[in-house]
């Protein structure tokens, strides 16, 4: 695993924050969203800090241990991810425009999927862009 304990204490430290605001993210979620869909909708916030964590422990406790193709493509995955989960739970929580005016229908059973699917497509392309950076 670790070569010392220092490296460990760093990915500690450095997932943090991730957590911190994947939880907050996830608690407005619950506030916001009524239903039997809430754990399902929890999940891609669980993928951003599991692909955190796997980049931290790949990279000995820093996020460029191992070059920028990992870092960036998490970052290619969290903003199209939890950036449309966000913007779509809050457009329930004010009715943006009329959009929620006869309920949320199947928004919020099928969102994980297209926030997923944006995530990998952000994936790829973070990881590519990654690979050609010095």
């Amino acid at each position: 695993m670790f070569r010392d304990s220092q490296a460990m204490v760093a990915l500690t430290v450095r997932l943090l924050p991730v957590l911190l605001l994947m939880a907050a993210a996830g608690g407005w979620f619950s506030r916001v969203q009524d239903g039997p869909w809430l754990l399902r909708n929890l999940l891609p916030l669980l993928l951003v800090v599991a692909l955190a964590g796997l980049t931290l422990y790949r990279g000995g406790g820093r996020w460029t241990g191992r070059g920028w193709r990992e870092p960036l493509a998490l970052v290619g995955f969290a903003i199209p991810t939890v950036g449309l989960a966000i913007y779509l739970h809050y457009a329930y929580a004010v009715n943006l425009d009329g959009m929620f005016a006869t309920g949320a229908g199947d928004l919020f059973r099928f969102l994980p999927i297209y926030t997923a699917g944006a995530g990998l497509i952000g994936y790829a392309i973070g990881w590519i862009v990654g690979r050609n950076v010095n």
